[in-house]
């Protein structure tokens, strides 16, 4: 545990399962104090249950897609300040489409979480955000997000994760003046409900960027791409 993260306070969206899980218990063991987000209440409890009895972790209901639980969940918490935001929650609609049959709906349904998720998450926890000394946002991106990784069969989720890394270069040119620092990071292929079985990466693996970037990548970093705690380009 780092004596200087000690009392600090991070929220992790989608923190109930998969790589937000793992984000948790990697945070937790550094110091922080972790609240869980998920779409329900009793997912966010559920996971809690998982994890060390004395651990300091807290449920909260948030659902990405939903503007009001985005700011009844920022009320919730507004009392406390935030030291670190994980932007994690996300979803993967593409089985069986490419980019010339795509319908509307599932381009809608990713940017929404993936990408819509991320922007107004941030905006209504900003005010928490800058109650701290040099917070720290990450949106957890991916490879598909890339310009040299996009794919005609992964429609949704690459535009959406393109979208997103635009969203966090602008976020961390808005923020910069206020001294809290953006990042993105791609966790790889991780073995989740998201990536499959046959994926070669663990969410702990894929946790591990996100953990460093919470704890001791440099501000001056802010606005950047990272993928195995090394910058790559959008």
């Amino acid at each position: 545990m780092n004596s200087q993260i000690q009392g600090k306070r991070a929220l992790v969206t989608g923190g109930n399962k998969g790589i937000g899980f793992a984000i948790c218990q990697g945070l937790l063991q550094a110091g922080f104090e972790v609240i869980i987000a998920a779409r329900s209440l009793d997912k966010a409890k559920a996971a809690i249950q998982k994890l060390p009895a004395n651990a300091s972790v807290r449920a909260v209901e948030l659902d990405v897609t939903d503007d009001n639980s985005i700011h009844r969940a920022a009320e919730q918490l507004s009392q406390d300040g935030l030291d670190v935001l994980v932007n994690n929650a996300g979803v993967y609609p593409d089985q069986g489409v490419n980019i010339l049959n795509v319908s509307r709906s599932i381009l809608q349904q990713a940017m929404s979480t993936n990408t819509f998720g991320p922007i107004h998450v941030t905006q209504a926890f900003l005010p928490l955000l800058q109650k701290a000394k040099l917070a720290r946002v990450i949106n957890v991106s991916s490879g598909y997000g890339e310009l040299g990784g996009l794919s005609a069969d992964v429609p949704s989720y690459c535009l959406s994760k393109l979208a997103l890394n635009g969203a966090t270069i602008m976020l961390a040119e808005a923020l910069q003046s206020q001294g809290i620092a953006f990042y993105a990071m791609c966790p790889g292929w991780v073995k989740t409900d998201m990536g499959g079985e046959n994926a070669p990466r663990s969410p702990e693996q894929g946790a591990d960027t996100a953990i460093w970037l919470a704890t001791e990548a440099s501000p001056d970093l802010s606005g950047k791409f990272f993928r195995d705690r090394q910058e790559i380009s959008y």
